[in-house]
């Protein structure tokens, strides 16, 4: 059974929440290595939450 994307919204999410965890760390310790690694975690998630929207979609 499929989950019409479901899981790889949440697993977006998550990522998007603990890249923007990482970015203000980062930016409050300047820590600019953290800070990147917290703009590539938004990002990736951002990418994951695409991909479950999609297949929700497709799956109508």
């Amino acid at each position: 059974m499929s989950d019409k994307g479901l899981s790889d919204k949440i697993k977006g999410n998550v990522n998007k929440v603990k890249g923007e965890v990482k970015d203000q760390i980062g930016n409050a310790t300047d820590n600019h290595s953290l800070q990147a690694e917290g703009k590539v975690d938004k990002a990736k998630g951002a990418v994951q939450e695409k991909i479950g929207q999609s297949k929700n979609k497709l799956s109508d």
